[in-house]
């Protein structure tokens, strides 16, 4: 499967979103989903890490948590680091626990379209297949030649 997304419409999810719930966040620097949290959270995002192993553990400034049910406050989005089959549980969980949620994001690799469906039809923005912190770099002029940011931070939100 497939999909495609317009530069307008990713760009609008990134502007929009200010509460990021990273579920499967790794503790390890070296992990993606360590340092696109991180980066996310350079960004002027709150980044709230969710997994189980790590709970009661800071990361980012923030207590990681088990679950999504554990999160405090609404999230605008809830970025996703886990297998395809992990997704539907996911899904299930953030659409119970946060009513306002606007964008489901699934990381490259990353992709469920029985899931994606179910959060649409909530009228839940749902991304698949991509990184949010290629496409803020791509998006927000930060990726230079050969793909590789030159590690200048600023905010573009």
């Amino acid at each position: 499967m497939s999909e495609s997304y317009s530069d307008d419409e990713l760009k609008r999810i990134l502007q929009r979103t200010k509460r990021v719930a990273v579920v499967g966040v790794s503790m390890n620097p070296v992990r993606p989903s360590y340092y696109v949290a991180r980066y996310l959270g350079l960004k002027g995002y709150t980044v709230l890490p969710v997994n189980p192993v790590h709970a009661g553990k800071r990361l980012f400034g923030q207590t990681v948590v088990a679950a999504l049910t554990d999160i405090e406050g609404g999230v605008d989005m809830v970025d996703i680091f886990r297998r395809s089959e992990h997704v539907p549980a996911i899904v299930d969980e953030a659409l119970e626990a946060f009513p306002n949620l606007q964008t489901i994001w699934m990381q490259i690799g990353v992709e469920h379209a029985e899931a994606a469906a179910k959060a649409r039809a909530r009228g839940v923005d749902v991304v698949m297949n991509r990184c949010p912190k290629i496409e803020y770099q791509r998006l927000f002029g930060e990726l230079r030649m050969g793909g590789f940011a030159t590690g200048v931070i600023s905010s573009k939100l």
